[in-house]
């Protein structure tokens, strides 16, 4: 699974293209009305939800929308997780990260001399994404071998395409890397950081209503976006999901390594030093954010890049930074302009019990412990 996130050296170029190029910002557009009939779903479980007047856990709902939407924009494969409940691609896929957590933060590698239950379970979960990515490449290459001259479906088939591409340098193991690459950090991240905002909206009664009218102003009386052009218009919805990302960050650490000696605030660093960056602390620091502990969507609307207006874009490094940006950047942000404006359009939040019990759990991805919130239509 030596994909764009791990792989190194002159090996990473090529991959970084094949990756940016399958997920680049104009191929959203033929994305849209998948991700439409998601969010529909999504909003259809709230709305049972708001009107049985029972709490939902919110962590759960956000996951299973990211696994309908990764899968099918990946593959193709509809697995509708929203309404038919948990699948086993989606109980490995939620097992992987954990046990990488783990292994990375341990002191010693002892897997490579013996393994314990967990790693027995994390081989047997491998196993099984690997089957499942390599049945869906298989379809996907006779789907594109009996209409070769359509478009692309999904993701995975623009990459088989790039990868069948002459002279291209790949192979079908790097395609899988980073298809698994892609299901792996398309859901947790994205679902955590949705989570955090809904967190934070709960107990902001008078931003809901901001919401609720700058959502109307953009849809309508339609229930969700009907239209890819609609989100163009949800630029304060990016805001929230940026400003929630910067203050409950998902990635509060970035682990990297010094590839040769380097010197940095005159501290040398020698090649091969572990270099472990927080990310949080330039997030919360009124250098880089006026009044930063303050959740402020606005101010990602407008004025990026601006620091005389006391917004140092360049302190957030929720996506990373330089070379290796993250390259679902845009369809991660897609999503969450989605999902809270269907959200504010149809829904009031608030929290279902005390929300102190909602802490933050570290795998791989910075996630709540539990949420529970109670939704309530509005019109």
């Amino acid at each position: 699974m030596n994909g764009v996130f791990s792989i190194e050296g002159e090996a990473w170029r090529p991959q970084r293209d094949l990756v940016m190029r399958a997920l680049a910002a104009q191929q959203l557009e033929s994305f849209f009305p998948t991700l439409q009939f998601i969010s529909e779903r999504l909003l259809r479980r709230w709305q049972r939800a708001a009107n049985s007047g029972t709490d939902t856990d919110v962590l759960q709902d956000l996951t299973r929308f990211t696994v309908d939407a990764t899968a099918t924009l990946v593959f193709g494969k509809d697995v509708n997780t929203l309404e038919a409940g948990e699948d086993a691609i989606q109980r490995h896929l939620g097992a992987i990260f954990p046990i990488l957590s783990y292994r990375v933060n341990a002191p010693l590698p002892y897997w490579r001399y013996f393994k314990l239950p967990k790693d027995y379970q994390l081989d047997r979960s491998l196993k099984a994404v690997r089957g499942f990515v390599e049945e869906m490449i298989a379809h996907a290459r006779e789907r594109m071998r009996r209409a070769p001259a359509e478009k692309p479906h999904n993701l995975l088939e623009a990459m088989l395409a790039l990868r069948d591409e002459p002279n291209s340098g790949f192979s079908d193991t790097e395609v899988y890397a980073n298809i698994l690459t892609l299901l792996l950090a398309g859901e947790d991240t994205t679902a955590h950081s949705l989570a955090w905002a809904m967190h934070i909206l709960a107990g902001k009664p008078e931003l809901q209503s901001q919401l609720h009218r700058a959502a109307r102003n953009a849809l309508g009386d339609a229930r969700v976006p009907m239209k890819f052009a609609d989100t163009a218009k949800l630029g304060l919805f990016e805001g929230v999901a940026f400003e929630a990302m910067r203050m409950r960050t998902v990635a509060p650490i970035i682990f990297l390594e010094a590839n040769e000696t380097t010197e940095l605030a005159g501290i040398e660093i020698p090649a091969g030093t572990a270099v472990f960056v927080l990310t949080r602390p330039s997030s919360l620091d009124d250098n880089n954010y006026r009044d930063a502990r303050a959740f402020t969507p606005e101010r990602w609307v407008g004025h990026r890049d601006s620091a005389r207006e006391g917004h140092n874009t360049k302190a957030f490094l929720h996506f990373g930074a330089g070379p290796r940006f993250c390259p679902g950047r845009y369809l991660a942000s897609l999503e969450m302009k989605m999902v809270l404006a269907i959200l504010s359009r149809n829904f009031s939040v608030e929290y279902a019990e005390d929300p102190e019990t909602t802490q933050e759990v570290f795998a791989f991805a910075m996630m709540p412990s539990r949420l529970r919130l109670r939704l309530s239509g509005i019109a």
